[in-house]
């Protein structure tokens, strides 16, 4: 039987009171809760943190650049040196909140602009997979299936988890359609769900190009940050049951 983690983006506001649609988590196996560099602040994280444990959810750290203007989502040029300061400050932020919480942080899922450079940029995605391995190499990475982060966080031995997205379409070399491009967002529901099967069952997908690209699915990400998130998530969630697969979030290796 095939197994498949539905992952979301979540704790993303700002002030206790905003902290999204909770409903969600009835939904999603795992969650990433931003840390405060591009979104989330410490009460926000702190609530997001207790939610998550109270609904049984894999909580995970989703850090990213300090750009909250831009909400995470602009290229900057940073080192890898920047990049691993980065990543386990973030790391250890969100551990702490855990910890206290008397949670386990099973992941590490990089945010936005971040995300999409370590995916090509080797040397950013081997800072990334080495500031995971120094705070805890029993923690699982998250990355864009077939990408750069995965190869490095597997060269680190750390277990990986090749992500794919519901709503996002696919250039033919495998990366993701740039939100510049009108062609980047699904937005029909049905479509979005026939993507996922096709991910997850055939191994493939359908770039915007028309050709197939083999992938390999672990995680499907859910956008938790739009009016239709939720009945979309119920809708990904039963469909996924009703073709037999086990819906479960990956298990993070405990290490001596």
């Amino acid at each position: 039987m095939r197994t498949i983690d539905l992952n979301c983006d979540f704790g993303e506001s700002f002030g206790v009171y905003r902290l999204g649609q909770e409903e969600i988590l009835s939904y999603v196996t795992s969650v990433n809760i931003a840390c405060g560099f591009h979104a989330g602040d410490p009460l926000v994280m702190r609530r997001t943190v207790q939610l998550a444990i109270q609904h049984g959810v894999a909580i995970g750290a989703h850090p990213g650049f300090p750009d909250l203007f831009g909400f995470g989502r602009r290229a900057m040029a940073v080192s890898p040196e920047e990049v691993y300061a980065y990543v386990v400050y973030q790391i250890g932020a969100l551990a702490a909140f855990v910890k206290a919480e008397g949670g386990v942080m099973t992941h590490v899922k990089p945010h936005g602009a971040l995300y999409n450079m370590a995916a090509k940029d080797a040397a950013l995605a081997e800072a990334i997979a080495k500031a995971v391995y120094d705070v805890d190499p029993s923690l699982v990475l998250y990355g864009l299936a077939g990408s750069e982060l995965i190869r490095a966080g597997q060269a680190y031995g750390l277990r990986t988890a090749s992500e794919v997205f519901a709503d996002r379409t696919y250039q033919v070399d495998g990366s993701l359609t740039p939100r510049s491009d009108p062609r980047a967002i699904i937005a029909d529901e049905d479509e979005a769900v026939t993507q996922v099967l096709m991910m997850i069952r055939d191994r493939r997908v359908r770039s915007v190009q028309g050709t197939d690209v083999a992938i390999e699915a672990d995680t499907v990400c859910l956008h938790g940050d739009n009016e239709q998130a939720v009945r979309f998530a119920k809708r990904l969630y039963q469909a996924l049951q009703n073709e037999g697969i086990a819906i479960q979030a990956p298990r993070r290796e405990e290490r001596r």
